[in-house]
C-alpha cells in the first residue's frame, strides 16, 4: 500500500510544498487531470471523444485524402477548444516550480500548450505527445500556424502542403500508431532517473511508454507522488497518493519561496 493517502486539500497541500521545498532536482508529469479543471475535456476517458468516434490512424492519415481532411476537422475543433481555455492554478503553480523551484522538467502527455502559455521554460518542458496549437511538415518539419492550414482547406477543399516542400502537413500531435518523438522520451526518461522527487499529476499512468516512467524514477531512488483522484495501477508504489482536485491542491505552490 501508499505510505499515505490524502483526501484533504489542506493536508495535501502541505504534504507537496515539504516535499518540493526539500527536494533538489524533481520531475513532475501530467495528463489530461491537470486541464479538464480549465475546461479541456478527457478525450480518452468514458464519455470522451475517443469513446465517441474512432480515431483516425497515422496510416490513414499519410494515405486517405478523406481521412486527412476528417483530421483536419476534428483539429481546428480541438485547437479552438485549447485557445479558449486558460491555465489554472496547478498550471501555473509547475510553472513557478521549473522557472523558480528544483523542477528540472516537466513532462507531459496533454496537447492543448496550456504549460507552454502559463510560463514553464521551454527548455524544462517535454509535450511527448505533441501540441495542437501548430502545424508541422511529416517530410521537412517545417512549423506552420493552424490558421494557414485552415485557410488552405477553406480555399482549395484539399489537405494543406508545406509551403517550403510541399509536403503533408500535420497538426504537431502524435497520433495513434505514429512513433513517438525519441529525443523528447529520452529525455524524459534521463531526468526520471536522476530525480530525487517524482510527482504524476492527473494521469491515469495506463499509456505507455510515458507511464513507465514513475516506476523508473521510484527505481532509480525517487520519492514518488501520486495526484489522481481515481486510483492507478501504480498507486501501491507511490510514497504519497493525493486524491484533491489538482488546481486547489497544487495553488498555494505558486508563492513558495526559493534561495
Amino acid at each position: 500500500m501508499a505510505h499515505a493517502i490524502f483526501d484533504r486539500t489542506e493536508k495535501a497541500q502541505q504534504a507537496l510544498s515539504e516535499a518540493f521545498a526539500s527536494a533538489e532536482r524533481a520531475v513532475v508529469f501530467t495528463g489530461a487531470g491537470i486541464s479538464t479543471e480549465s475546461g479541456i475535456p478527457d478525450f480518452r476517458s468514458a464519455g470522451g471523444i475517443w469513446s465517441r468516434m474512432e480515431p483516425i490512424l497515422f496510416d490513414a492519415f499519410l494515405t486517405s485524402e478523406e481521412a486527412r481532411l476528417e483530421d483536419w476537422k476534428r483539429r481546428f475543433d480541438m485547437a479552438e477548444r485549447f485557445a479558449a481555455a486558460a491555465p489554472n492554478a496547478a498550471h501555473e503553480a509547475v510553472a513557478h516550480l521549473a522557472a523558480e523551484g528544483p523542477v528540472s522538467l516537466v513532462v507531459t502527455q496533454n496537447i492543448d500548450g496550456l504549460h507552454t502559455r502559463s510560463g514553464v521554460p521551454p527548455e524544462k518542458l517535454v509535450e511527448l505527445h505533441g501540441a495542437g496549437d501548430h502545424a508541422t511538415c511529416l517530410e521537412c518539419h517545417t512549423r506552420h500556424e493552424i490558421s494557414f492550414a485552415q485557410d488552405q482547406i477553406a480555399t482549395t477543399g484539399k489537405s494543406p502542403r508545406c509551403t517550403r516542400c510541399g509536403g503533408l502537413l500535420k497538426a504537431a500531435i502524435i497520433s495513434f500508431g505514429q512513433p513517438m518523438p525519441e529525443e523528447a522520451l529520452e529525455q524524459a526518461m534521463r531526468e526520471a532517473v536522476m530525480a530525487d522527487l517524482f510527482v504524476a499529476a492527473g494521469t491515469s499512468l495506463v499509456v505507455y511508454p510515458a507511464a513507465a516512467l514513475p516506476m523508473m524514477a521510484k527505481e532509480a531512488g525517487a520519492r514518488l507522488i501520486i495526484c489522481s483522484q481515481a486510483p492507478t495501477d501504480q498507486d501501491q508504489a507511490a510514497d504519497l497518493v493525493v486524491r484533491t482536485p489538482l488546481a486547489d491542491t497544487f495553488g498555494p505552490l505558486k508563492k513558495m519561496k526559493f534561495a
